[in-house]
């Protein structure tokens, strides 16, 4: 597609829209309508199934005689996979817009849920008015999500300042969390494309002017800028969550290139309208939005980028905050597989998307819920665990990507601020063996999930992170 070309918003998928399904098993009357999207019924006899089937099949494999040799087969297919995402050459970034293509540029609508968030949320906002591209093509939306603190005198004084910021403001009894939030506003706005960003993110002057182009092929729904984090030398955990997301930038890279799954985020995520609309907008019943929005994305056979152009955050400095925040991703995460099961099974994504989610379902979600049976069956029969081999492939997989990705982010920010890398490898590699010793926090909060989702009715329930402004 030539460079000063903008696709066409209804050229692609030429594919039932997810909404309509959605929409119509929401009508239905079955069970399956009950348990897949109006509500979200069902969840915790889904998990409760699922949580059988992973602890009575990880006991049958200790009992079989041949059960060891069907993990090593599997690890096996699984380490094909592996091999397939570490020799995979990533893509190149599309080249930033040039003046010479001006009169092409899309219009962008910017969107900040904001709720208790006097501390950063100036900085951002003033960021964002004062971005490297037409005033007229962009505008900057601060959502006032009912506040307590200062956060609503902050914005107005803000209003007053700049006048592509437009301020909206939520009742007191307005729901939907973060999603509810985005879906209000969303009428309101005009952008082609829409960036969602939270409170306390820092991103670069020239921020559209490098993520508006990876829109130009036009199967592409959503584009993930990479999260970093702004406060990395904190202490302990800030330290671990940087080489997180290390690990994080590595693989949304890695499976993007090789036609896989790219996830969205949260913070620094950029949505085409016309895909978001056919995926019936930001689901209200799920406290992960950009987790169930990713999944809804890929089944209605969109594509999701990733960029190395970075936006900061603020690291959680604390372990109750770090486990509040975990565990509502790893909640989210684990519920919209629970959600959309159906759809996944059907191979509606397609049989590359779906083999590659599953491989990283089995590391993310699988193992952790079969750690605590495999480790009791293997001590009662005085073995090792019978799921050893993909646990160590995937602890082997994690450390090669968490090493290249940091060193990958140290050259990518050298190359742009022009100066050369200062890290050794040696740096690297000890950043990356107390990332991963930090990352084995995710083995208990899985865990805790799967059981905690099995036996507990689930009421929707927003903790939010507070941000410092450090």
């Amino acid at each position: 597609m030539p460079a000063n070309s903008w696709p066409e918003n209804n050229s692609f998928p030429e594919f039932e829209p997810l909404s309509s399904i959605l929409s119509a098993w929401s009508d239905s009357e079955s069970e399956a309508a009950e348990d897949v999207y109006r509500g979200y019924k069902g969840r915790r006899r889904k998990a409760a199934v699922l949580l059988v089937f992973v602890w009575s099949g990880t006991v049958a494999l200790h009992l079989l005689s041949f059960g060891s040799w069907i993990v090593l087969g599997f690890t096996g297919v699984m380490g094909i996979h592996a091999l397939r995402v570490l020799l995979t050459r990533p893509a190149d970034a599309p080249p930033p817009l040039s003046e010479e293509t001006r009169e092409h540029w899309p219009r962008v609508s910017l969107l900040v849920a904001a709720k208790n968030e006097e501390a950063v949320i100036a900085k951002l906002i003033d960021i964002l008015c004062n971005l490297d591209y037409p005033k007229t093509l962009y505008e900057v939306w601060a959502i006032d999500d009912n506040s307590s603190d200062r956060t609503p005198q902050v914005l107005e004084r803000l209003q007053k300042k700049y006048d592509n910021l437009k301020v909206f403001r939520r009742s007191a009894d307005a729901t939907g969390g973060k999603s509810g939030a985005l879906n209000q506003v969303l009428p309101l706005t005009c952008g082609e494309i829409l960036a969602v960003f939270d409170a306390d993110a820092q991103v670069s002057p020239d921020v559209l002017r490098r993520v508006l182009p990876a829109f130009h092929r036009p199967q592409v729904g959503a584009v993930q800028m990479r999260k970093a984090i702004a406060n990395p030398s904190v202490n302990f955990l800030t330290r671990g969550q940087m080489a997180e997301m290390a690990l994080d930038s590595y693989f949304q890279q890695q499976r993007t290139a090789l036609g896989g799954i790219g996830e969205l985020r949260g913070n620094g995520e950029f949505i085409r309208r016309h895909a978001l609309e056919r995926c019936g907008g930001f689901n209200e019943e799920t406290i992960t939005d950009d987790l169930d929005l990713t999944l809804r994305l890929h089944l209605d056979r969109w594509d999701i980028e990733f960029l190395m152009v970075p936006v900061r955050e603020e690291g959680v400095t604390q372990p109750l905050a770090l486990w509040h925040q975990r565990n509502r991703w790893g909640e989210g995460g684990y519920q919209r597989y629970l959600d959309y099961w159906r759809l996944i099974l059907s191979n509606r994504m397609g049989i590359g998307k779906t083999w590659d989610m599953f491989n990283f379902w089995t590391i993310q979600y699988f193992l952790p819920a079969a750690t605590v049976p495999d480790l009791l069956m293997a001590i009662a029969r005085n073995r090792l665990p019978v799921f050893a081999p993909i646990t160590s492939l995937a602890i082997a997989l994690s450390l090669v990507a968490m090493f290249v990705g940091l060193r990958r982010i140290e050259t990518s920010s050298s190359r742009q601020s022009r100066s050369q890398p200062t890290s050794s490898r040696f740096i690297h590699l000890l950043q990356t063996l107390r990332g991963t010793v930090y990352m084995f926090h995710w083995l208990g909060i899985v865990a805790s999930i799967a059981i905690r989702m099995s036996v507990r009715p689930k009421r929707l329930k927003w903790v939010k992170t507070l941000h410092q402004g450090s």
